[in-house]
């Protein structure tokens, strides 16, 4: 019998390398993305049925779950920019809480598993290095808060018996991260800048640092999680940490640009009303009870990344299978 697995923000970096590893494994997966919003990352999803779902839609997510009947429900969408979370708190709280905790009411009392997508901004700047799941949640921006206020509708739910659990996602990347986050953003600026097409990049802060693991990683910890034989919460992160600084000049050096740092502005109208300087996972408990750790190098991220945007521009093709396997 075929397991179905429903994941919700398909079409975002997460949910495609999900999607396509759970297809490979011989699960029939159902994707959703928002209404109306274009999906530029569908030539990748091939095999999965992607249906237009509103995550505020708790009928409609009732709907989905009594037609496809999934064994796992994976939900990865939601709000996603920390810095525009200042300006839109209402939106952020309705999708990236309100519309969870929801979610869960309807899954209450059934043997579905849940997995929840959360995030290292719930510990906020003041957190010690590094993170365990037992670190206290003392967020500092709308959208930390809002995923704080999910983590904590999550740990309800398994208290009163569903399999709820949630990975602590750190900062990650791959070659289909949109040129909306600041590493596409300059993976794509340099690429361009070596090629003669421009000459400027324009950053806000360059003294914050990252654990920054990669996509591809991620989702099998997601994967694993799901199919412990109990439900618990996992921080999902590298252990170690980079400066953007570092994260720029690497990916200069690999697009073949000597000096970085002529071709760069700083314009404090980017910067957050409040960053994190430099939050660091412990994946310890991972690591023991699932046998997972990341396995990509921060180097290799890089250069699968700056190689993705250089075939980018020199076949004209935004998005491709072959991008990928970048190396």
């Amino acid at each position: 019998m075929t397991v179905t697995a429903l994941i919700t923000g398909v079409g975002g970096q997460d949910g495609v390398h999900l999607a396509r590893r759970l297809v490979a494994a011989g699960q029939r997966v159902v994707g959703t993305v928002q209404p109306g919003v274009p999906v530029p990352l569908l030539p990748y999803l091939h095999g999965v049925e992607v249906v237009a779902h509103d995550l505020v839609d708790t009928e409609g997510f009732a709907g989905l779950v009594d037609q496809h009947d999934p064994a796992t429900i994976y939900n990865l969408a939601g709000f996603t920019s920390v810095r525009a979370s200042w300006d839109q708190p209402d939106e952020v709280f309705a999708v990236n809480a309100g519309a969870v905790e929801r979610m869960l009411q309807v899954l209450a009392g059934g043997q579905r598993r849940f997995f929840q997508a959360s995030s290292s901004e719930i510990f906020g700047p003041g957190a010690t290095n590094p993170q365990t799941e037992a670190t206290p949640m003392n967020p500092g921006n709308p959208y930390g808060e809002s995923k704080a206020r999910a983590h904590e509708a999550v740990a309800a739910a398994r208290s009163a018996g569903l399999f709820a659990s949630t990975g602590i996602l750190y900062s990650h990347e791959s070659p289909l991260r949109g040129d909306q986050f600041v590493t596409r953003k300059i993976t794509k600026a340099a690429v361009e800048i070596a090629a003669g097409q421009r000459d400027v990049l324009t950053l806000g802060n360059l003294d914050v640092s990252r654990d920054w693991g990669a996509a591809s990683d991620f989702v099998e910890a997601m994967r694993l999680v799901t199919e412990h034989d109990e439900p618990d919460d996992f921080i999902v992160a590298t252990g170690t940490s980079h400066s953007l600084r570092s994260f720029v000049e690497a990916v200069f050096d690999l697009a073949g640009v000597a000096d970085p740092w002529s071709h760069i502005e700083q314009d404090e109208a980017l910067l957050r009303p409040v960053d994190q300087p430099g939050l660091v996972g412990d994946p310890s408990h991972a690591r023991t009870t699932l046998g997972w750790e990341a396995s990509t190098s921060f180097e290799a991220l890089v250069r699968q990344m700056v190689t993705a945007d250089q075939r980018r521009l020199e076949t004209g093709v935004e998005e491709s299978v072959d991008y990928l396997s970048a190396d």
